[in-house]
């Protein structure tokens, strides 16, 4: 679905789901040149840290990314703001839900500000934060 700044309300919210897999990684460590060894599987450094690689934090914030142009707003916005917390790691395999709810819109400039939630299959908070997107429109 997709909203007109007019349709939005504070309260307003969204979510999707996700499973993230070894192939998604391994693109994302390509596109973003981001090797770092916590995300293979054949390196023993996350081990000392976690149970298994880790999936990518800019490949899981695709995920909040999706909701937001697909969802809420659902039509074409510019990012301008972001804040995030990693409070648990995101593994290969979870099945992630982002809920994003509107908590401030600002009809002058066009700006909706919501609030990002992460949960994991478990139920645990894996992801906090917000973002403020600009609705952009027609007019000149």
């Amino acid at each position: 679905m997709s909203y007109t700044i007019e349709d939005l309300f504070i309260g307003k919210i969204a979510r999707m789901q996700r499973i993230f897999t070894d192939e998604e990684v391994k693109v994302c460590e390509k596109l973003t040149r981001d090797n770092s060894p916590v995300y293979n599987v054949e390196d023993d450094i996350w081990k000392h840290h976690y149970h298994q690689p880790i999936v990518p934090g800019l490949l899981a914030e695709g995920l909040i990314n999706q909701v937001i142009s697909e969802k809420l707003p659902g039509v074409a916005c510019v990012l301008l703001q972001k804040e995030l917390i990693f409070y648990l790691p995101v593994y290969v395999g979870d099945i992630i839900t982002a809920e994003l709810e509107i908590i401030d819109i600002n009809m002058e400039r066009n700006w909706v500000t919501q609030k990002v939630a992460c949960f994991n299959q478990n139920g645990s908070e894996v992801i906090k934060g917000q973002v403020v997107v600009v609705i952009l429109t027609n007019q000149n």
